[in-house]
């Protein structure tokens, strides 16, 4: 084995582990170890030069090599454990802690704001007599739009921006399909509300790809419009104010029939129409004094059908809203990306 190789080695081992002993903090360890055994180190030069070795001095030199590196490792071990300790020493030799002086601690969390808006709702529904509801994220064409009279081809269905997924499944867009499969599995009278996450293909200030419903749905004989707008009407002024005022709008849903728009008057310029907008007209209502909230109808007879309810025999009201849309009225927050930003500073507010 050539002797220049040995010496190149011997020389390199002693200055690593000078080097080393004198190391004084962590990150100067490791700086060090880069130095010497990184990939464009020292002892990876070393290397280079074994090339031109004869093959019969190679393996001696290979031994040599592997030596030096686990020397150096060796010493750099115990260098990092002595620095640890010394700094240990160093901390228990500082100034004494106070433990009678009042901790810190971690902050405390606080309810997300649609967290909180959702729980409030299901509790007013609870109390006028519906109980929860669930499905699953992940539905079926049948069950999100055919069992709702939205058959395939229906213009309704390019109004929700559907994702669809991979094989037969879908994203629901609406927690409707859990109503769906309560009726299809119990039999009137029923109330129910099918709070939960919905997806469309929708992203701006007012919209989000993934935003949150409550459904209502309520069956039995004899039930009226009247049932309905009683039941919203004081719904609405539990979460605004017993003095807001309500109104129905005639609309079109496929499964409701007749169908109805909800309006409640603004909260924010309440009902005026004024505010600090151009020409002092209220941003947020556009003038009018009326903020549109929900919708809402009778059930459609064809949804009956589809589930075995005898619409001779039996009558229903339905209706959905925004979590959304409802906790940007109460706080007054203008872009619904806030809800979903985990922004620390925004969340602290509630």
């Amino acid at each position: 084995m050539s002797e220049t190789i040995g010496e190149q080695l011997e020389q390199l081992r002693l200055e690593a582990l000078e080097t080393i002993a004198a190391t004084g903090d962590l990150r100067a360890l490791e700086d060090v170890r880069v130095r010497f055994l990184g990939k464009k180190g020292s002892l990876t030069q070393v290397l280079r030069g074994m090339a031109s070795l004869a093959a019969s001095e190679r393996p001696a030199a290979g031994k040599l090599v592997n030596a030096t590196k686990v020397a150096i490792q060796d010493a750099i071990g115990e260098r990092e454990k002595g620095l640890a300790d010394e700094e240990r020493k160093r901390r228990l030799e500082g100034p004494p802690v106070d433990v009678t002086l009042p901790a810190y601690g971690p902050s405390p969390g606080t309810i997300h704001p649609l967290t909180r808006t959702m729980a409030e709702m299901c509790d007013i529904l609870c109390s006028l007599g519906f109980s929860i509801a669930d499905g699953p994220d992940v539905e079926d064409e049948y069950h999100n739009f055919e069992a709702l009279n939205i058959p395939a081809e229906h213009p309704a269905r390019d109004m929700q921006d559907t994702f669809f997924v991979e094989g037969e499944g879908l994203l629901r867009t609406h927690t409707s399909p859990v109503q769906i499969r309560v009726m299809e599995q119990t039999q009137p009278p029923l109330a129910i509300i099918a709070p939960g996450a919905v997806y469309r293909n929708d992203d701006d200030i007012t919209h989000s790809p993934m935003f949150y419903q409550v459904e209502g749905l309520l069956v039995d004989r004899g039930v009226t419009f009247a049932h309905l707008k009683h039941v919203l009407t004081v719904f609405l002024r539990s979460i605004f104010g017993e003095d807001l005022p309500v109104r129905f709008r005639p609309s079109y849903f496929p499964f409701t029939e007749p169908s109805a728009e909800v309006d409640v008057g603004c909260v924010i310029c309440s009902a005026s129409g004024r505010g600090e907008g151009e020409g002092g007209v209220c941003r947020v209502c556009k003038g009018t004094g009326w903020l549109e909230i929900l919708g809402s109808g009778m059930v459609h007879p064809a949804v009956f059908e589809h589930v075995g309810y005898d619409p001779e025999v039996y009558s229903g009201f339905a209706f959905g809203l925004g979590i959304e849309r409802i906790a940007m009225l109460r706080y007054g927050i203008g872009d619904i990306r806030l809800f979903y930003s985990n922004d620390v500073r925004f969340l602290r507010q509630f």
